[in-house]
């Protein structure tokens, strides 16, 4: 049996930080994937949410809450939380539900809205939650990416000007983009009088917090092919995996790496695309365009490399040669990545699929790589969660 399923319909709201309830950003991205399948809402069996922590009630039960704000219609509802691959793991419930055959149509949406500043746990005494802990003591999420690019540097020599032609390049593939937040060039001179915020990284080296919403209308290929949509992109692979012991770098919230005295040390973001590789039966050298979670610049750079686009050490040079941006090798965040969007946690993994959606059906306009047909995500959220999808036509 096929385990791919079809994409018919993609939709986003626009990302910013528009202050309004996140299910305004869920609802419109919804009703443009509808229309952009041509399906009723009816005619949708499935609701699937990525939940968001920070809107109340209504966030822990994002796939309901949706489903009541379009209007109650039998279908039935999911909620998943996976920290950022929250997109991802509501999207793969939605890929069961098809392929089991209880449902032929699925609406997968995440939404929401963040506050100022720094994505921070709750608030309280909690000495036995990782994440309040390192907060306590001051590690915060750009502290952990600093150590990233800081590592980069030692390993491979690698500098903050490789990091600042990350932004550089992200910033112009973004700067058309009509859903992305940050519409402006920048040169590296930008880049170098922004603010350090953890050395090496400065203010332009990191993603924001953003509000927006994203969405995917997905179906079995057998009624993808009943409405004149058999063409249409299809999800080839999902991994949702998580480490493996042992893990060779620190991950958040974690204050320690395992010790791999006596079992080699393995990555784990290189064991989310190994295993979506191996699902869709094809290898990096098929891949024509890649988005990946630049949380920082330096963070792209290592996700090139665990994407097998590239040898270890060799992203930096892709990157001066530039094979990764649009017109190059291997096109890296046409969309403009999360430097030209900011993170809107449940919606920033359906995001990525629907860059991709768009890229394979060649609607992307000035950022339009050109003879897509395989793409590629990665993704990577807190306490063991990521995602890899991968996008065929």
């Amino acid at each position: 049996m096929s385990g791919e399923i079809a994409i018919l319909g993609v939709g986003m709201h626009p990302w910013g930080k528009w202050g309004r309830n996140f299910v305004e950003y869920g609802v419109a991205a919804a009703r443009e994937a509808l229309a952009d399948a041509g399906v009723p809402w009816r005619d949708v069996g499935f609701v699937s949410g990525g939940a968001t922590m920070r809107c109340g009630y209504p966030g822990y039960v994002a796939g309901a809450t949706f489903a009541q704000a379009l209007g109650w219609q039998g279908a039935e509802v999911n909620t998943s939380y996976a920290a950022c691959a929250s997109g991802s793991q509501a999207l793969a419930a939605a890929r069961a539900k098809i392929l089991s055959g209880q449902a032929d149509v699925a609406l997968v949406v995440g939404a929401d809205t963040t506050p100022k500043g720094f994505l921070a746990p709750a608030k309280g005494e909690r000495p036995d939650d990782p994440d309040w802990l390192r907060f306590r003591i001051g590690i915060t999420n750009p502290t952990y990416f600093a150590l990233y690019a800081r590592r980069r540097m030692e390993a491979y020599g690698d500098t903050p000007e490789d990091f600042a032609r990350v932004k550089v390049k992200n910033a112009e593939h973004g700067f058309t983009n009509p859903r992305a937040r940050y519409r402006k060039k920048f040169t590296m001179e930008d880049v170098a009088a922004s603010a350090m915020v953890a050395d090496p990284l400065r203010l332009m080296d990191v993603c924001a917090t953003s509000d927006g919403g994203a969405a995917l209308i997905v179906s079995s290929l057998d009624y993808a092919k009943r409405i004149g949509k058999g063409d249409a992109p299809r999800i080839a692979a999902i991994s949702t995996v998580t480490p493996t012991f042992a893990s060779a770098i620190i991950e958040m919230p974690d204050l320690a790496t395992d010790s791999a005295v006596a079992v080699p040390a393995k990555s784990f973001r290189a064991a989310l695309p190994a295993k979506a590789y191996e699902e869709a039966g094809i290898g990096p050298e098929d891949i024509d365009v890649a988005e990946v979670y630049d949380l920082s610049t330096a963070l792209e750079l290592d996700w090139i490399e665990d994407l097998r686009l590239c040898g270890r050490g060799e992203a930096a040079g892709l990157l001066r040669d530039g094979a990764t941006r649009i017109g190059g090798r291997i096109p890296v965040n046409p969309s403009g990545g999360l430097a030209c969007f900011g993170e809107a946690v449940p919606a920033q993994a359906l995001a990525q699929v629907c860059e991709l959606a768009w890229q394979l059906r060649g609607q992307s306009g000035d950022r339009q790589v050109e003879g897509a047909k395989v793409g590629i995500t990665a993704n990577q959220g807190l306490f063991g969660h990521g995602s890899s999808v991968i996008v065929k036509r």
